[in-house]
């Protein structure tokens, strides 16, 4: 909560210390968003759209976006740099009910829906170098859930992990700082190779411009802008989890200088990054082979065509670690959300507590686990995708249209940052994710409303967290 001069609030007890410095809070946001996004994604965009400019365009475009909501997200760190990040930023713009729903999604569907879908694609990968897991490697039934090894195997990854950020944030870190470092250089690797290798074409490039749909928009029936809401809702899954570190901002030493510089370069190389591999998937593969990738394993397609069998085996090594670190930073980040809400009473009392000696949120990170595994015993990667991206977007539409609230309602708080373009920059957000959150929900209307309907979720818990906090 806020007192009255715009200041937060801190709990009694809150002893979460400042401890990360400018490159880890880049790695947390780079290694937070390169996980299974670029490694699979695009196979299942070829599947929607079947024009190569399109895309690519998708790619730069949902980079572009993401660039000016990082922007915009720069200047509410600088002012409000507190455990919780874009909940905090939520609750100061439009109150707590918002704000509550907002880390009742991050709980329920967004972080913890994140976590699930890139440890799976971590098991995925895992079938890549020889090993028997897959999706379709249903080991056992539960009623009418079918347990694959991959979800088992995605169930390990995130408990693994939840035992190491619980050591320590600076434990934490260390794990994300070398692996962001690994999977930059697996990207870049990837790119080099795939173009110098000569075994592709630039025919695949054209056409730029084009309506065609891949066969399983036309299976669907679906018309070109909703087959490209879909194929972007993929790209922008890839591309989130920019804004896990605002989640860790009361752990950032000197916020209002690091927190806009890591957001601004993170975004930035990520764009890159997924630009460049992007294009090297195209070169090597044209679109209807691309979307025919078997698990979509369109990285291990295109090394196993650049490199032969070793290339396969190295690229999905590399594509492994990318994940795993992709995972630790969604781990690390999201327990902070959860700690927030406890810290304002509504969540779990025991969420809101830190560990004396590791001076972390452990109860929050233990059932941010909990829940994760839930949704990985239960979700295809692909289902999982649709929905946990539409709410996602949807929240950071809002977070951003928070920041021109608060620049009209509370003047008087201290802004180190300012967003150059103001207003330009968050009105073009806006309007680009407002596009594509109508696309996405006319192209897949039953995973978004299952994102939206555990949006509602909230309401009921809400007035119930509230009830017990006046108790």
């Amino acid at each position: 909560m806020s007192d009255g001069d715009g200041a937060i609030a801190q709990a009694p007890g809150a002893t979460l210390e400042r401890r990360l410095g400018v490159f880890q809070a880049a790695t947390l946001i780079v290694g937070s968003m390169i996980g299974s996004g670029i490694f699979i994604a695009p196979s299942i965009m070829a599947a929607s759209v079947a024009t190569p400019g399109v895309y690519l365009g998708l790619w730069i475009l949902g980079g572009v976006l993401t660039l000016l909501g990082a922007l915009s997200y720069a200047e509410l760190c600088a002012m409000l740099p507190h455990a919780g990040g874009q909940y905090v930023f939520l609750r100061e713009a439009f109150g707590p009910l918002p704000a509550f729903l907002y880390g009742w999604t991050v709980f329920l569907v967004i972080q913890t829906g994140f976590c699930a879908a890139v440890s799976i694609a971590f098991a995925k990968y895992l079938g890549a170098v020889g090993l028997p897991i897959g999706e379709a490697h249903v080991l056992f039934h539960v009623g009418p859930l079918a347990v694959s090894s991959a979800q088992l195997v995605a169930v390990a990854v995130i408990v693994l992990l939840t035992i190491i950020n619980a050591r320590g944030v600076r434990e934490g870190a260390f794990v994300q700082d070398l692996f962001t470092v690994l999977k930059l250089g697996a990207v870049a690797l990837l790119v080099v190779v795939g173009f110098a290798s000569g075994k592709g074409s630039f025919t695949h490039f054209s056409p730029l411009v084009g309506t065609a749909l891949g066969p399983k928009a036309q299976a669907l029936g679906l018309g070109f802008l909703a087959a490209a809401g879909v194929a972007m809702s993929k790209a922008m899954f890839a591309y989130d989890a920019w804004n896990t570190v605002t989640f860790a901002a009361e752990e950032i030493r000197d916020p209002a200088r690091n927190l806009p510089r890591a957001l601004a370069w993170g975004t930035v190389i990520t764009t890159l990054a997924y630009t460049g591999a992007a294009a090297v998937y195209l070169y090597v593969l044209p679109m209807d082979a691309m979307g025919a990738v078997k698990e979509n394993r369109v990285a291990s397609e295109v090394a196993g065509v650049v490199l032969g069998h070793g290339g396969l085996v190295l690229v999905a090594a590399a594509i492994l670690v990318s994940t795993f670190g992709c995972v630790n930073g969604l781990v690390l980040g999201g327990g902070r959300v959860l700690y927030a809400l406890a810290r304002d009473g509504l969540f779990f009392r025991r969420c809101g507590a830190v560990h004396p000696r590791t001076r972390t949120p452990n109860a929050a990170l233990v059932l941010q686990a909990i829940w994760s595994a839930v949704l990985a015993l239960s979700g295809s990667y692909d289902a999982l995708l649709t929905y946990v991206t539409f709410a996602s977007l949807a929240f950071n539409a809002l977070t951003v249209a928070g920041l021109i609230v608060l620049r009209i309602r509370r003047p008087e708080l201290p802004r180190p940052y300012r967003v150059a373009g103001y207003p330009v920059v968050p009105a073009l957000y806006l309007l680009g994710a407002g596009f594509f959150i109508v696309y996405i929900f006319a192209g897949a209307p039953g995973s978004s409303a299952i994102g939206l309907g555990l949006v509602a979720l909230g309401l009921p818990a809400y007035a119930l967290f509230r009830r017990r906090a006046a108790a």
